[in-house]
């Protein structure tokens, strides 16, 4: 009984095995339900604020952040806003719109985002504080308003600005000093930080940051071989090191070197290990439940790849064939899970359905 229940349920979902799943207002309605839920709800609550003196241990996450001190942690609430800004940009006939426009109105607006800027002035020892991966969403957060010709838009994007300059003030100090990349397959994993920066420096026209991040990109990627994917994943990894680097390297080389490139980079065991399903054995565990998002960002990563390969070649059909497998396993298991998988599985799930 338990089974058919859980058919009857998912069903919409469960159909996605045999049908390329898509972005359907329905499916938007659906995922908009995790992040409306957590955006502001404070506890449970991960803060990475290190605390300094004993005035410190009595702030809260609101306290410390106004605007997103909701959905578990800082960067799953900032992708959680992300997610609302861009389904309100791309889905004009949700139901819920003007309640959307309420949250960001709240979240988005002036004086709760200076005090987010401030943050990193106000407190000592903020200088690693989400680097880069939150750093990468606020970029891809204030990329997608920049992108929008809407009125609210430019109000939130003006608001953003004063967090946005401090992000990219870290990031360009930073840049030039990190000597090694992280090749990990959780938040600090460079790649997936220089790809979203590169995104946001080519919307907002920042070419000189753009070819920073491109050079430094090359000078941690350009040279790499044979990568050992067969080794992937870690128990808790929610992105693939190796994929993550391609789908950076399609964004920094011209199609003829990427494709040279990206020969040498995977062996046959290795992309036949990245193409096998994740395996979830506990959704209400907070690190096994990354396993999740494993399969929306190999998914993003996999159409990405396939988009910038020429005709012809092997993989650009077979990674996008492979993505939707991908999206049709993680879907389901989206909502299934606990708040461990709520607070932030959803936005991953949007960024890997778009085209």
């Amino acid at each position: 009984m338990k089974k058919s229940l859980l058919a009857f349920v998912f069903s919409p979902f469960l159909l996605y095995a045999q049908e390329v799943p898509k972005l359907t207002d329905e499916m938007a309605a659906k995922l908009l339900e995790k992040p409306l839920h957590c955006i502001n709800q404070e506890y449970p609550n991960k803060t990475a604020h290190i605390i300094n003196n004993a005035g410190e241990v009595t702030l809260t996450p609101k306290d410390l952040h106004p605007s997103f001190y909701g959905c578990f942690d800082w960067h799953s609430s900032v992708h959680g806003h992300w997610m609302l800004v861009r389904l309100l940009k791309t889905k004009p006939n949700l139901a819920n719109a003007k309640d959307i426009e309420k949250i960001l109105d709240n979240s988005l607006n002036k004086e709760n985002l200076q005090a987010e800027a401030d943050y990193f002035t106000k407190y000592q020892l903020t200088t690693t504080f989400e680097r880069t991966y939150g750093w990468a969403w606020l970029l891809k957060l204030d990329e997608e308003l920049t992108t929008w010709n809407h009125p609210k838009a430019k109000i939130w994007h003006e608001n953003l600005k004063p967090l946005t300059d401090k992000i990219l003030q870290s990031w360009k100090a930073y840049l030039p000093k990190q000597t090694y990349p992280n090749r990990t397959g959780v938040h600090p994993n460079t790649a997936f930080g220089l790809a979203f920066a590169i995104d946001w420096a080519k919307a907002n026209h920042d070419v000189k940051f753009e070819n920073q991040l491109k050079e430094k990109a090359k000078y941690f990627y350009g040279k790499d071989q044979k990568t050992p994917a067969y080794l992937e994943p870690d128990g808790s990894d929610f992105f693939s090191p190796s994929l993550e680097i391609a789908d950076l390297m399609r964004r920094v080389l011209p199609q003829k070197e990427f494709v040279l490139w990206l020969n040498n980079f995977y062996e046959k065991r290795s992309l036949e290990n990245i193409e096998k399903i994740p395996i979830v054995s506990d959704l209400s565990d907070y690190q096994t439940v990354h396993l999740v998002g494993l399969s929306f960002s190999k998914a993003w990563c996999m159409k990405g790849i396939s988009k910038a390969l020429p005709d012809g070649h092997p993989l650009k059909k077979d990674f996008k064939k492979t993505a939707d497998v991908f999206l049709a396993n993680g879907l389901p298991m989206l909502f299934q899970g606990n708040y461990g998988g709520d607070h932030w599985l959803a936005s991953f799930a949007v960024y890997s359905l778009e085209d």
